[in-house]
């Protein structure tokens, strides 16, 4: 229930061209007790006067000359919020009260004024027209809730992520930079590709966490400083499905996006790749996004078989193909908006490897 100082003290606005009534409502309503009446005779300023002041009553005259008050109801309309008219009318004509209605109005009187019939209708309206703006009010409360608890979510799914990543540098010393550049080549990537904001959020926190598997890796395989033989480079490989396998408990949309790149960026469009030798489109798009950032920067970085190669080599390999590398390796539309955007990848390579 709505409290009754607050209906007494509701903002109404009489319109209605005759003075006369404009006084004679005025006087009956301050008789009952409300303290925020105004008025007005010039219906072309009721607009103005609610945007203002957003009254929660406004008792409109339909027979007005120059506008009348279903002209007055659909500019209303405009700027109310929701479409709700707090609009009770004044009409003589009763062909007109359906009209009304049909137009927005909440309710209507009839004149000549009953004026009990008026009191009760002006009452009824007002605490109708409350309860809306309190549970308006309340909604909004709930989605602000709702926005911060889910603020708080994110920050708890990213601190595990961060805090993950983070075991697994100490393993590689090597990797803080990389899984650095890794999230903005990713984001850069799938804006060029025009997804959308939430995926683009996704994969910048979430491609960090693809070589979390090699937590699990023996350190004499994963720090070896020369090739790998056959059976170590199984064991290497594992860290795939070992990285699936840590993320994919988890109800986080970072993390399961983080456990199907884990699994499959080493997976090739042509299906030349591992674990499991996905091809094409069966390859999740996060992944294939990601393989093309982890070679780009693999080329750029300098491992025990080979040294650090410049933008210019890197991006021809990965464009042209050399003996490991090759085109069809790659989702074709993605490889193409590298091609087109391949500068942004020299310029993250560049600020993220002070």
């Amino acid at each position: 229930m709505i409290d009754l100082s607050a209906i007494r003290n509701a903002d109404i606005l009489i319109v209605d061209d005759q003075d006369e009534n404009v006084t004679l409502l005025e006087r009956v309503l301050g008789s009952a007790g409300y303290t925020a009446v105004t008025s007005t005779v010039d219906p072309f300023a009721v607009c103005a006067l609610h945007r203002s002041h957003r009254y929660d009553l406004i008792l409109l005259d339909l027979l007005m000359p120059r506008m009348d008050g279903f002209q007055v109801m659909e500019e209303l309309k405009t700027i109310e919020p929701e479409g709700y008219l707090p609009v009770l009318v004044l009409t003589a004509q009763p062909d007109h009260n359906l009209r009304a209605l049909e137009a927005g109005a909440k309710d209507f009187v009839s004149k000549p004024f009953d004026l009990a019939e008026l009191l009760l209708r002006v009452h009824n309206m007002l605490e109708v027209r409350l309860l809306h703006k309190e549970l308006h009010q309340s909604n909004e409360l709930l989605e602000q809730r709702v926005l911060e608890r889910t603020a708080a979510l994110k920050e708890s799914y990213l601190e595990t992520i961060f805090t993950m990543t983070r075991a697994a540098e100490h393993k590689d010393v090597d990797l803080g930079s990389h899984v650095q550049r890794i999230s903005h080549y990713s984001r850069a990537l799938a804006v060029q590709l025009g997804l959308d904001k939430e995926f683009v959020d996704l994969i910048f926190f979430a491609s960090p966490m693809h070589d979390i598997g090699k937590i699990g890796i023996p350190d004499q395989v994963l720090l070896k400083p020369g090739a790998l033989t056959p059976d170590e480079w199984e064991i290497m490989k594992r860290h795939t499905t070992m990285g699936a396998q840590i993320l994919g408990q988890g109800t986080s949309p970072y993390l399961k996006m983080g456990a199907e790149i884990a699994r499959s960026h080493h997976e090739r469009w042509d299906g030349g790749g591992y674990p499991h030798g996905t091809r094409g489109e069966a390859i999740p798009l996060a992944a294939r996004i990601m393989n093309i950032c982890d070679i780009y920067d693999a080329l750029r970085s300098k491992r025990p078989y080979k040294p650090a190669f410049d933008h210019h080599l890197a991006c021809d390999i990965i464009i042209r193909g050399d003996a490991r590398i090759q085109p069809e390796h790659f989702d074709p539309v993605i490889l193409a908006a590298f091609t087109q955007y391949q500068q942004v990848f020299r310029d993250i390579f560049e600020e993220c490897t002070a």
